[in-house]
C-alpha cells in the first residue's frame, strides 16, 4: 500500500517552519532600522582634557608653598646636626668619683709636702759645731744673720720646750712660729735645753732643733736661726728670725 502524500496547502511542513523563522528575523531587522535615535546605544564619554603644563610663575608659587617654614642648615658648622652631650652618671659612679678626687687631693698634698722638704734643704745654709748651731735662707743677707747671732734683734716672744717629747715639741714649735708670724712678730726665742736632765745627759731636743728649723713645716716660717747669747740661755736656746 503506497504512503499518503500531504494535502496541498496543509501547514506544519519543514519548509513552512524555516519560512516563519526567516520572516521573524527580517521583522526584527526592520524594527532596528526604524527605532528612534534615543533608544540607540550612547557613545562612550570623551576623555577629560589634560591640564596645560604650569608656567614658571606657577611652579615658583608651588615650591614656595611646599617649603614654607623650612629652616636651612647652617653650612658654616658642617652638614651634620650638632650632638648633644648627655651625661649619665649613676649614684655609685658619682660616689666613686668623689673617692678618686679625695685620693688625688691627698696625693697632691703629700707631694707638695715632700717638695717643700727637698726645697727647704736647698734654701738653707746650716752650720753646727756640736755646741752652737745657726742657719739662714740663701736669699737672706749675711748681715741679718750676724745681727741675730749677736742678740741685736729684739725678742718678741718665747717658747719653752723643757719636759716635752720629740713629737710634742715638734708640733708646739710649728704652731708657735706660725702664730707669731701671723701676728707680725720678727724675732722669737726657743728654749730647747742643754740636756742636763735628759736620760744619759744627752740634749735630745737640741739635736733635732736644727732640722726642724731648716726643714719641714716649721721652716716655712723661718728666715734664720742662731744659738742665743748667755743672757738668753746660751747653748740651751736659739734665736729665730721669722719671715715677713
Amino acid at each position: 500500500m503506497a504512503p499518503k502524500r500531504p494535502k496541498k496547502g496543509a501547514t506544519g511542513g519543514p519548509f513552512e517552519a524555516l519560512r516563519a523563522l526567516k520572516d521573524e528575523l527580517k521583522k526584527e531587522e526592520e524594527e532596528k532600522k526604524t527605532a528612534p535615535a534615543t533608544a540607540r546605544k550612547a557613545p562612550p564619554p570623551a576623555p577629560a582634557p589634560r591640564a596645560a603644563p604650569a608656567g614658571p610663575e606657577e611652579e615658583a608659587l608651588l615650591l614656595h608653598r611646599l617649603f614654607a617654614g623650612v629652616q636651612p642648615l647652617d653650612r658654616t658648622r658642617g652638614s651634620r646636626l650638632p650632638r648633644q652631650k648627655v651625661e649619665r652618671s649613676s649614684p655609685i659612679e658619682s660616689q666613686a668619683q668623689k673617692h678618686r678626687d679625695a685620693a688625688q687631693a691627698e696625693a697632691d698634698a703629700v707631694h707638695e709636702h715632700l717638695r717643700s722638704l727637698v726645697e727647704g734643704r736647698a734654701r738653707f745654709e746650716v752650720s753646727d759645731d756640736g755646741r752652737r748651731i745657726e742657719g739662714r735662707r740663701v736669699d737672706l743677707p749675711q748681715d741679718a744673720l750676724r745681727r741675730l747671732r749677736r742678740g741685736l734683734v729684739p725678742v718678741d716672744g718665747r717658747l719653752d720646750l723643757h719636759g716635752m717629747g720629740v713629737t710634742e715639741a715638734r708640733g708646739q714649735l710649728e704652731l708657735f712660729l706660725r702664730t707669731m708670724r701671723v701676728r707680725g712678730e720678727r724675732c722669737v726665742l726657743v728654749i730647747h735645753g742643754k740636756g742636763a736632765h735628759s736620760a744619759g745627759g744627752q740634749p735630745v731636743l737640741r739635736g733635732e732643733i736644727g732640722a726642724w728649723l731648716s726643714q719641714g713645716a716649721s721652716s716655712e716660717h723661718v728666715a734664720a736661726f742662731a744659738t742665743s747669747g748667755e743672757p738668753d740661755g746660751g747653748e740651751g736656746a736659739v734665736y729665730v728670725l721669722l719671715r715677713r
